[in-house]
This record gives structure tokens, C-alpha cells and sequence, in this order.
């Protein structure tokens, strides 16, 4: 165990600090992704949803640096790299609806001009809708039609189509009971 500090001793101490500035970088990037959507108006579980996507580049950061700092060879790690990018490719080919919906999903978190309670109308030929926007999920938008049913609406479906804004914070709040009726 004492060989092993004394041998790798410059390669613990760049790795410490590469970690400490991954995590400092982390929170700043999380802090800043929680400022700008609570001042947008923004749900929480979407804050959530971006700060994992944040946490998992981070630690793909991460193992990468490490990796190079212990000795892996920069053409091995290419080669280890492009397979790994080359069977996530063709898995994720098989579903791109998924990878686009997600990726819609990270567009909208930063920019969408509707939030949560919002009435909107989607132009769409084949099936128009008007609803109210009661979630706004990694892979769809759960939408509340007038009859009641819940309608669950592609991400990437969303931002291809023309949307018109009815009217802000539509969501009918129940009148509270007072207590004065007779």
C-alpha cells in the first residue's frame, strides 16, 4: 500500500484536484440551472431531470481525465471511445425517437416559452389540441384536455409544431370553503 502513494503520488494529487474542480464545477453549473428556472417559472422535477444530465457529462468528464492521467494511451481511449459511440449509435438509431425527445427535452428546459398551468393550442392537421400543460417530462408533455382526459404529447412533436398560448396560468384553483354558508 505505501508503494502504491509513493508511485502514484503526482498522479493522486492531479486526480484530487481534477475531482475537486469537476465538483465545484458541478454545483456552479447545478446553481446556475436552478436560478434561471425558478426565475422562469420552471417545474422542479425538470430542475432535477437537467441537473442528472449535468451530473453524468461530469462524471464522463471525469473518468476520461482519469484515465489519462494514470496512462491510458489517448489512441487506446479513442478506439475504446469510437466502439462504445459506435454500439450506442446503432442502439440508439433503433430508437431516435427517444434520443430526439430527450434532446427536445433539454431544448425546452433552457428554452420554451410555456411552463406548467399553461392553456395552449398545438397546430397540428391531423390532430389539433387544445389543452392545459399539467407536466413537462424528459420524453413527453402531459397535457389536460377540457373533457379531462390526459394527453401525452412527444417532446420532439412539440417543438416541430406551431403552438399558440391560450392563456397563462389556466389551472382552476378549487374555491377554498370559508365556512360562513348556512
Amino acid at each position: 500500500m505505501l508503494d502504491f502513494h509513493k508511485v502514484y503520488q503526482n498522479e493522486l494529487i492531479i486526480s484530487a484536484l481534477i475531482i475537486i474542480a469537476l465538483l465545484i464545477l458541478r454545483f456552479i453549473v447545478n446553481f446556475t440551472i436552478s436560478k434561471v428556472a425558478r426565475k422562469n417559472g420552471i417545474n422542479e422535477a425538470r430542475i432535477r431531470l437537467m441537473r442528472r444530465y449535468v451530473t453524468v457529462i461530469f462524471f464522463i468528464i471525469g473518468l476520461l481525465f482519469e484515465s489519462i492521467i494514470f496512462g491510458a494511451n489517448l489512441k487506446e481511449l479513442t478506439v475504446l471511445f469510437s466502439s462504445i459511440f459506435a454500439v450506442i449509435g446503432i442502439g440508439l438509431f433503433a430508437i431516435w425517437s427517444i434520443l430526439s425527445n430527450v434532446t427536445s427535452g433539454i431544448i425546452m428546459f433552457f428554452n420554451f416559452p410555456y411552463k406548467v398551468g399553461d392553456k395552449i393550442e398545438i397546430h397540428d392537421q391531423d390532430f389539433p389540441i387544445t389543452a392545459i400543460i399539467e407536466d413537462i417530462r424528459a420524453f413527453q408533455i402531459l397535457l389536460r384536455l377540457d373533457n379531462g382526459n390526459l394527453v401525452t404529447y412527444p417532446n420532439n412533436l412539440m417543438l416541430q409544431k406551431a403552438v399558440t398560448l391560450i392563456k397563462k396560468d389556466a389551472i382552476v384553483k378549487p374555491q377554498e370553503d370559508d365556512g360562513d354558508a348556512v
